[in-house]
């Protein structure tokens, strides 16, 4: 076994997961675990594999990925470098006057085509203007003109009506009820909250590259939502009753109620969270 091997295989067990636990957080599989601990890194698709894995690895049982990986960067293989770095440098240039020339030749094939259009646009207008002009012309010498001018009649216009303008109407929607959260008990990585007012709620969460486990039941084993998302698009889950959330890495999660944020404690590892909804009331001394 590797000081990196033991080191993670150390920090798990003390953390109290199995290799099974690490498997569901990190969705990294078992064997490539077990040759991570035992230091045989040739199990692994690749280099660029061994380094992320550590790194995700470390970060599940609550260590500093960075600083381990700084550590035992000798231990860990180096991933293969480019070879032809040089001879993107010299294609790069001429693919950019390339891209230039093109932009240049469709610049200009747009302009004339353009021109074509507004040109024959004028020919049009010129010749409507030449043809309507020649008949008015001819309009107004058919015309007779005589000394009797029709006066014109003139009809008394209506007094115009008084707009009324109708009162504003209030709103009847209720505003939305504000969400107390209520810290009951911490044991280890996991914070019991007391929920505020029972009922359904609107649970969202946003947690980038990091596992997210939602559980209707904290001691059942199905879970509502079991997934790692790729981006930043938030996971919305409508649910009434005590709920329980784990989060692989929770510096990077962020979790609300209703839109009421929860404090996560910005750590670097796993955090578990349970919520009991409560009907808001004091207990009776």
């Amino acid at each position: 076994m590797s000081d990196l091997g033991l080191l993670l295989r150390k920090a798990r067990e003390q953390k109290g997961y199995s290799l099974d636990d690490v498997q569901e957080a990190t969705k990294i599989r078992k064997r490539y675990l077990e040759a991570i601990e035992q230091g045989d890194y040739k199990v692994l698709p690749g280099s660029f594999y061994v380094r992320a894995f550590v790194k995700t690895y470390a970060e599940t049982v609550g260590l500093d990925a960075e600083e381990v990986l700084r550590l035992y960067h000798k231990e860990l293989p180096r991933p293969a470098t480019p070879e032809t770095v040089t001879q993107e440098a010299m294609i790069k240039p001429r693919s950019r006057s390339v891209q230039h020339s093109d932009r240049w030749g469709k610049l200009v094939v747009n302009l004339v085509l353009w021109m074509f259009v507004v040109l024959i646009v004028v020919v049009i207008y010129i010749y409507f203007e030449k043809n309507t002009g020649s008949k008015a012309k001819q309009s107004d010498q058919d015309t007779q003109i005589t000394n009797e001018t029709a006066t014109p009649s003139v009809t008394p216009s209506s007094s115009p009506s008084a707009s009324v303008t109708p009162p504003p109407v209030e709103s009847s929607t209720p505003p939305p009820a504000t969400v107390t959260l209520t810290v009951t008990k911490t044991s280890g990585n996991t914070t019991t909250y007391d929920l505020s007012p029972a009922g359904t709620h609107e649970l969202q969460i946003v947690s980038p590259n990091s596992w997210v486990g939602v559980k209707q039941d904290s001691s059942s084993g199905k879970y509502l939502i079991n997934k790692t998302p790729s981006d930043e698009t938030p996971i919305v889950v409508q649910i009434d009753g005590p709920f329980y959330v784990n989060i692989a890495h929770a510096k990077t999660a962020t979790i609300t109620i209703d839109g009421t944020p929860v404090d996560d404690g910005d750590v670097s590892g796993s955090k578990k969270f349970q919520f009991n909804p409560t009907d808001g009331s004091s207990p009776t001394p």
